[in-house]
């Protein structure tokens, strides 16, 4: 009786430690959107309305967007989770320079001037300048006719050195957002915005009311994810960065926002 006993606590015992074990496995820790790889948590900054790189989804209270959904891939690649902190673009440079965030993912032009102080990633986006004016301006066909006008942009990015160091004569009228000169050119208050190729073909064929591009792209530029200076973390990024890449898995993340695959690559799925 006792051998029996004993036998019929130790698979009730046994059965008890299998059942927790399961329960284990199927709550498990999958990770929310920004990843949960089980190592290291870094910060990182980004921009707050630049489309469609990085935007809050208002109906879900989420950070969408190109770069959001490129360092989620990088982080899931590389093994560490990240926490996503939206703000002005001029925040997340100096985020970078004081070191307060470990990573700035926000459509960051590299240039000389900013890798004095910031160390980038290998670029990510081949980008440039352009103008948007009215549908029916004709006055202004190129950079060229922008003497004497009123032309926005957003402060403390390449547009606004742009325009300062080529076109002195214009008038320069600087937002801390670009949908507000967007919207004053579209009110009449401005005769042109020169910003971002990618943002200004998206907000023209998306999200404005009666405007167009106007020239050719401007200073070919390329972006780059931002870290404090002599970041370890610049060579791990890389090395992802490279690897999505080579499997599809950037081509994916592009097509979908920008309805073509830049390298030609095959679908990771």
């Amino acid at each position: 009786m006792k051998a029996k006993w004993y036998l019929f606590i130790m698979v009730m015992a046994l059965s008890m430690l299998l059942a927790a074990c399961g329960s284990d496995n199927e709550s498990g820790t999958s990770g929310d959107s920004e990843g949960d790889s089980g190592g290291e948590t870094y910060t990182v900054a980004t921009d707050n309305n630049f489309v469609p790189f990085e935007f809050m989804n208002e109906e879900t209270g989420e950070m969408e967007g190109f770069d959001i959904d490129l360092i989620k891939a990088i982080a899931d690649e590389a093994g560490f989770n990240i926490e996503i902190e939206s703000m002005k673009f001029d925040g997340v440079v100096a985020g970078m320079q004081s070191g307060r965030y470990d990573i700035g993912i926000a459509g960051m032009t590299i240039t000389d001037e900013r890798k004095e102080t910031i160390d980038f990633s290998d670029p990510y986006y081949d980008a440039g300048l352009m103008l948007a004016v009215s549908a029916d301006n004709d006055e202004i066909q190129s950079e060229e006719d922008l003497a004497g006008k009123k032309v926005g942009t957003r402060s403390g990015t390449t547009s606004e050195t742009y325009i300062r160091e080529n076109h002195p004569d214009a008038e320069l009228i600087t937002f801390p957002g670009i949908v507000e000169a967007y919207m004053d050119l579209e009110s009449g208050r401005l005769d042109a915005v020169m910003y971002d190729v990618p943002n200004v073909q998206y907000y023209v064929a998306n999200d404005s009311e009666g405007l167009k591009t106007a020239g050719d792209i401007l200073q070919g530029e390329q972006y780059g994810i931002a870290f404090p200076k002599d970041s370890e973390l610049v060579s791990d990024v890389n090395e992802a960065l490279q690897t999505l890449i080579d499997n599809g898995t950037y081509d994916d993340i592009y097509e979908e926002w920008f309805g073509e695959r830049k390298y030609g690559t095959e679908s990771s799925e």
